[in-house]
């Protein structure tokens, strides 16, 4: 066992504590983490104020982690002390299922282990990022290239691989026609890898001063959702609409934006359940679906093939104290466009 100084919440929507958790001890298959960077994302906000049901108090956030190896267990064979490595949303699967044995713990058939707020399968809380050391099983880390910071690229081990999956899954590439829906933590990097992939990329906001920031990330068209006339100018024209915002939308809406066969695709995670017509869906073959990050081969991949394009996340580095403030203004949208904590501060 080893203590580690972390930030945490006591209660739904509590401010942040500093205070002291003990980690386990090493494990034949385990690698110890000196966490550098901890991203913050929105689902950590739903996750400290309760948002969403079967919250785990005391409770530390972060599943964007970035950090160097201090230590590894007997038989470790693909890292070393003074790797650059990386954590995302899970730390455990069963391993034996059939989704596990492809590559896709994400839908383990008996249930990823959180990196935070969620329970081991031996029963104990998991505690996440915002923290100073971590230690996890060696197949739930992540090589960093060497050619991404670790600060930037923090962010991608939730909100890259959030985006890329799906992206990779419904193919966008030449030839297709790629809405990202939302321009924030989720949104701007989804910009940069459906450009990489070759699509003609469209950003669909509500804001009106992003145009500049969206083309510089790869889009090739902007559009403020507010203007009644998008709409109307964009009705039958994307093959996959990508969906970042983690508030309800008019779903309607937006799949009438949707060519024959698209498919409107939702990765942010509003609190509340969305509505829509059958008939949206009837009339022109469309389809609705949801994507959940990804396995560990596709992050790995994930995180080659943004070193390789050099796709980074435009972000903010906090000191620690700074965390309720940060959670305040992302509530705002006050932020470009991720925050990362530097975990020294801690």
């Amino acid at each position: 066992m080893c203590q580690t100084h972390v930030l945490r919440v006591t209660a739904a929507k509590a401010p942040f504590e500093k205070a002291s958790i003990e980690r386990r001890a090493l494990r034949p298959d385990d690698v110890a983490i000196d966490i550098k960077f901890s991203g913050i994302c929105h689902s950590d906000i739903h996750s400290a104020h309760g948002d969403w049901a079967g919250g785990i108090f005391p409770m530390v956030p972060g599943h964007e982690i970035t950090g160097i190896v201090t230590a590894v267990g007997e038989r470790v064979k693909t890292f070393a002390v003074g790797d650059r490595v990386g954590v995302g949303c899970y730390v455990d699967s069963c391993g034996a299922c059939e989704y596990c044995l492809r590559g896709e713990e994400q839908h383990c058939a008996k249930g990823f282990v959180a990196t935070y707020n969620s329970l081991d399968y031996d029963g104990n809380p998991t505690y996440g990022g915002y923290s100073q050391h971590i230690v996890v099983t060696e197949r739930f880390v992540v090589r960093i290239p060497d050619r991404l910071a670790l600060d930037a690229a923090s962010p991608l081990l939730c909100a890259g691989i959030t985006t890329y999956a799906p992206l990779k899954r419904w193919k966008a590439g030449p030839g297709k026609r790629i809405a990202i829906l939302g321009m924030g933590g989720l949104g701007h990097v989804a910009i940069q890898f459906a450009h990489a992939m070759g699509a003609e990329v469209t950003v669909l906001s509500r804001a009106k001063d992003k145009a500049s920031e969206a083309l510089r990330f790869g889009a090739d068209h902007y559009y403020s959702t507010v203007d009644p006339e998008t709409f109307n100018d964009l009705a039958g024209r994307f093959d996959l609409i990508l969906n970042t915002v983690s508030a309800n939308i008019d779903v309607d809406l937006y799949l009438s934006l949707l060519r024959v066969d698209g498919t409107l695709v939702n990765v942010g995670a509003p609190a509340e359940p969305s509505q829509y017509n059958v008939f949206s869906l009837i009339m022109s073959r469309r389809s609705i679906a949801g994507s959940l990050v990804g396995g560990l081969p596709e992050t790995q991949e994930m995180l080659d093939f943004a070193a390789a394009h050099d796709i980074v996340p435009q972000i903010e580095v906090i000191r620690a104290e700074q965390v309720d403030e940060a959670y305040d203004r992302i509530l705002r949208s006050d932020v470009r466009y991720r925050f990362v904590i530097d975990i020294s501060s801690l």
